[in-house]
């Protein structure tokens, strides 16, 4: 119950449009370095565009601009919907600026842009890190900080205008906002790797691009991601939340993934896999094991797997599996026909979803094996 209300508590917030959950660097880290492992110039002399990140927090800013030279950047560029509050005191950035925009004598805090250009040790100190940084950005040479004209939002013209001179957008959008965002993605032709709901699968659209093989999950669901960073004014819901070592609290949630357009090994690996026979004769699962056969559906052809490992081999026709199998999923080993949502039909579906034993089922993902 505790994971459930921390989660629960996420998602309503993130609907409240109270975005500020900030990923964890090294949730960032472990994702990125599979696209690496699985082609070391996916970033390479590409524009990255973070969106939805305030500069002067997120740790999508960071991870890029201190592995800019390992990634081969050819730019970076930041902005942020909405004042930060702790801009101009981290990382001392600007400080006493006078080009800053004044407000009674103090700077006045701004929806911020940043374009990273290049970067290096500035202060031959023989170490490049975030001091780097500020005192490049400090100066504008060959980097840029500018005051936003308006808000940020990632659906303004300014955002806009710099979204077309990217190539690949990186962050952590607003949930509330999800379909919008990715259908801009798509209306502009964008690659992307961004965090969303595990719910957001199942919405229409989305799960038609999946079904499509237009976007696909990342590495991994639920505790892939280890939890977001929250503000001081955030309840600590659950027992897996915490307070980190530096002083950041983190709310721990298992309903969060990563989608994405970009490739990785890990999507076209083979999902090991039983006959029926030893299936049922062996599975781990008490629904599977000692079981005559699979139970069918009563008003569709196809069978019932409760478990994404129980997915017979050697089986021919359809399959109703859990929607978990999208994190599984390898698109040269098995096809999608489609999900059961009620308020979707599909060839040859009877009735308004599957039922079993006169009850309808869970929601299930509809496949088939390919070349079977």
């Amino acid at each position: 119950m505790a994971r459930e209300a921390s989660s629960k508590n996420l998602i309503n917030a993130r609907r409240a449009k109270n975005d500020e959950f900030y990923t964890q660097y090294g949730d960032i880290q472990k994702e990125i370095e599979k696209y690496l492992e699985y082609n070391p110039d996916t970033f390479r002399n590409k524009v990255v565009y973070c969106n939805c990140d305030d500069p002067f927090e997120s740790n999508f800013f960071r991870y890029f601009v201190l592995n800019f030279n390992k990634l081969g950047l050819k730019r970076l560029i930041t902005t942020s919907y909405k004042p930060s509050p702790v801009a101009n005191t981290q990382l001392q950035l600007f400080g006493d600026d006078k080009t800053l925009p004044k407000s009674k004598g103090r700077p006045k805090i701004t929806a911020n842009k940043f374009i990273i250009n290049e970067v290096h040790d500035i202060d031959e100190d023989g170490e490049f890190n975030l001091k780097d940084v500020a005192k490049q950005l400090k100066t504008n040479k060959h980097n840029e900080w500018t005051p936003l004209e308006g808000d940020g939002d990632f659906r303004s013209d300014e955002c806009i205008s710099l979204l077309k001179q990217s190539d690949i957008v990186v962050t952590n959008p607003p949930f509330s906002l999800f379909r919008e965002y990715v259908k801009q993605l798509f209306d502009y032709k964008k690659l992307f790797l961004i965090i969303g709901n595990i719910n957001c699968i199942t919405y229409k659209d989305i799960f038609q691009k999946i079904k499509n093989n237009e976007i696909w999950l990342g590495n991994g669901m639920g505790r892939w991601i280890s939890g977001f960073i929250v503000p001081e004014s955030y309840d600590l819901y659950g027992t897996e939340a915490r307070i980190d070592e530096d002083g950041n609290r983190i709310v721990a949630t298992n309903n969060c993934l990563w989608l994405t357009n970009l490739d990785h090994g890990r999507r076209h690996q083979p999902l090991a896999l039983m006959t029926m026979k030893e299936n049922l004769k062996y599975s781990r699962h008490k629904e599977i094991k000692g079981k005559n056969t699979y139970e069918k559906y009563d008003n569709y052809d196809a069978i019932e797997v409760p478990f994404t490992d129980a997915i017979p081999s050697d089986y021919k026709g359809i399959m109703g599996v859990p929607i978990s199998f999208l994190d599984k999923y390898n698109p040269e080993q098995f096809e999608i026909l489609g999900m059961d949502d009620h308020r979707m039909q599909y060839p040859n579906w009877r009735g308004r979803g599957p039922d079993l034993n006169g009850k309808p089922a869970y929601r299930r993902v509809i496949i088939k094996h390919k070349n079977k």
